[in-house]
């Protein structure tokens, strides 16, 4: 079997830790039990080795032995399909992960993205935060029942599960699912998984650790 490398950021500012995608691959990867190691390029220096992996300058991105893959949604497909445990073999299980999982990353995702950027601004007055908030709210009416009727979007949990949690997560960071009871038990119940609960710690504790280095410390 070939040796599964997953790169991220040696260091990222305090807001997004956590959230980082690379998480998401950690994530998968924790639950189908497959081996892998974390490599670091810089936060501050893209270069071109970093662009030839990630034209966008960006991360993550995976090696699988002759494989090297960016975007996160790819790369948790390629996952699945190395595991059960991320992706059912029953065509009609699979057909509803996938559908979910680019529902997660382009109907919510495409709005809860620009809605965190003016969040974390500061600015929720402004006449673009509303209007954002009001098409983030139309998106989460349209989760609400499905997720009231089903505990995973696939039958078993899934790598739709694993994007559409940490799209409404960021959500949940701005106390945003108040109206929404089953997306706010939907990301505890997913969040409480024990491969997150790792997945989450080693980030946190893979960019605390560069913390101290001399281009990072007075940050």
């Amino acid at each position: 079997m070939s040796e599964i490398v997953l790169t991220t950021f040696d260091w990222v500012p305090e807001t997004p830790r956590g959230y980082v995608r690379d998480l998401r691959l950690r994530w998968a990867l924790e639950e189908a039990g497959l081996p892998y190691r974390v490599m670091s390029v810089p936060f501050r220096e893209r270069g071109p080795e970093h662009v030839a992996h990630q034209p966008f300058g960006q991360v993550p991105w995976l090696d699988d032995g002759e494989i090297s893959m960016f975007e996160s949604g790819a790369i948790l497909v390629h996952l699945g399909e190395k595991s059960t445990a991320l992706l059912s073999r029953d065509p009609v299980r699979r057909a509803q992960a996938m559908e979910w999982l680019f529902a997660a990353l382009n109907s919510m995702e495409m709005v809860t993205v620009p809605w965190s950027f003016l969040g974390f601004s500061g600015d929720r007055s402004s006449p673009a935060f509303t209007k954002l908030d009001a098409w983030l709210g139309a998106r989460l009416d349209r989760v609400e029942p499905i997720l009231a009727s089903r505990e995973w979007l696939a039958g078993s949990f899934s790598i739709a599960d694993i994007a559409m949690t940490d799209v409404l997560r960021l959500v949940a960071r701005f106390e945003r699912l108040g109206a929404h009871p089953a997306c706010r038990d939907y990301v505890a119940r997913a969040t409480a998984r024990p491969a997150f609960v790792k997945a989450h710690a080693d980030q946190l504790a893979h960019f605390a650790a560069s913390d101290r280095l001399p281009a990072y410390a007075t940050t």
